[in-house]
């Protein structure tokens, strides 16, 4: 998994409102991130911003097991795994819409 800030390729403009608007565009990836997984704004940017760790200019790189510590994502697993859990969720919506409860 790679975690880079928003990056622009091409003409900018120099002025205050694409600084504000590049800005804005980073504040809602983040925001969304955070809302969608198990990890903090503040580790979210830190990531986001650890230029010592860039590789090649794309980004902090992390493997399964360290995104899944840091909260990026719950589980490493395959494509059996994903099916198995997609599976198991769509048992769990159905119990809940007949009244069966959760666990």
């Amino acid at each position: 998994m790679t975690i880079h800030p928003i990056r622009l390729t091409g003409l900018v403009l120099g002025v205050p409102q694409m600084y504000e608007y590049l800005d804005k565009m980073q504040d809602r990836v983040v925001k969304f991130v955070v809302d969608h997984s198990n990890i903090s704004q503040e580790k979210f940017r830190e990531l986001m911003f650890k230029t010592g760790e860039l590789a090649r200019d794309i980004g902090t790189v992390l493997v399964g097991r360290d995104a899944v510590k840091v909260g990026l994502i719950n589980e490493v697993g395959g494509l059996s795994e994903a099916v198995e859990k997609v599976k198991e969720l769509i048992d769990l919506r159905k119990r809940k819409s007949n009244g069966e409860g959760g666990r």
